[in-house]
């Protein structure tokens, strides 16, 4: 399929609406504002593969990187009051939850002006070729058989990066506002198991939900344990900061010192799809259900009281 044609079929299926930053004719982030203090963000589950990206694997490799069908397992949060922001870009063209020093060197035809990343542990989503513009898929398939230029990633960075940041930073701000306090998720979708290039626990069987904080910086584990409880009654198995922390959305935006508190979420995607056709199956229902009671949870927490 022709990445005009993706386009042009998955942009109907958005939720209608809302606040769209533009570039050119192409929409690059969704924001829908709310008036409660729960925020929630989807950096992965774009589908608009934009005409300058140049890839070499063919699509369907590429997708496998998306979070795919998650902005519509939260679809009802909006009408709840909650503020929503949605990357229409993919994940394989830029990757909003990475810091913009996590840049692979490697895949420019020339030096980057920029601060580059230094530390060994945040490196190693780099070297797996995870960076904020990926090398390859999750397979190890590589994306490119060029090197892109440095302005092309510059571009990028203005184009996607920039706007999805200031939205959930604008989202936070504002839900923040009015009570003093924030609880942000940070949602996600990972394999039923691990891909060998995904993470550095290559084949690890994947929990239901993944719910990271950073080892408790990002959010109060109080509130954390919260959402790992509310789960586990409703009969997942639940994992806490493994394999999953939390990444850049969460350590740029949670400061539970100041009563903002982010919180990586992700579900493994056999609740809801079928991994080789992406396809939603009957499943996604009952899921649903789930993520509509955490959030209706989470709308009557106050962190402070925990």
């Amino acid at each position: 399929m022709h990445p005009a044609d993706l386009l042009r079929i998955r942009s109907s299926r958005r939720h209608p609406g809302g606040q769209v930053t533009m570039v050119g004719m192409n929409p690059t982030v969704r924001r829908l504002p709310g008036h409660t203090p729960l925020v929630l963000d989807s950096p992965h589950s774009g589908t608009i593969y934009p005409a300058d990206f140049a890839h070499a694997c063919d699509l369907a490799a590429l997708r496998t990187a998306e979070d795919t069908h998650v902005e519509k397992l939260y679809d009802f949060a909006p009408a709840l009051g909650v503020h929503w922001v949605e990357a229409l870009f993919p994940r394989s063209y830029l990757d909003a939850n990475r810091n913009v020093t996590e840049v692979d060197v490697s895949l420019l035809d020339g030096p980057w002006a920029g601060p580059v990343e230094t530390d060994p542990k945040v490196l190693s989503k780099v070297r797996l070729g995870k960076g904020l513009i990926w090398r390859t898929t999750d397979e190890g398939v590589p994306i490119y058989t060029r090197q892109l230029s440095v302005a092309e990633v510059e571009a990028r960075i203005a184009q996607c990066w920039q706007p999805y940041h200031m939205a959930v930073s604008q989202a936070i701000e504002a839900a923040h506002a009015p009570r003093g306090y924030s609880i942000h998720i940070n949602c996600h979708s990972m394999p039923a198991v691990a891909s060998s290039h995904a993470t550095e626990f290559p084949g690890e069987a994947h929990a239901d939900f993944v719910v990271g904080d950073r080892e408790g910086t990002t959010a109060s584990p109080a509130l954390s344990q919260l959402v790992c409880e509310h789960l586990v009654a409703q009969g997942y198995s639940v994992s806490y900061n493994h394999p999953y922390k939390g990444v850049e959305l969460v350590r740029r935006y949670g400061d539970p010192a100041r009563h903002r508190h982010s919180i990586q979420l992700e579900i493994n995607r056999k609740l809801y799809m079928n991994e080789r056709t992406l396809e939603m199956t009957p499943e996604a229902s009952a899921l649903k259900d789930t993520l509509r009671s955490l959030v209706e949870l989470l709308l009557k927490t106050d962190p402070r009281q925990l």
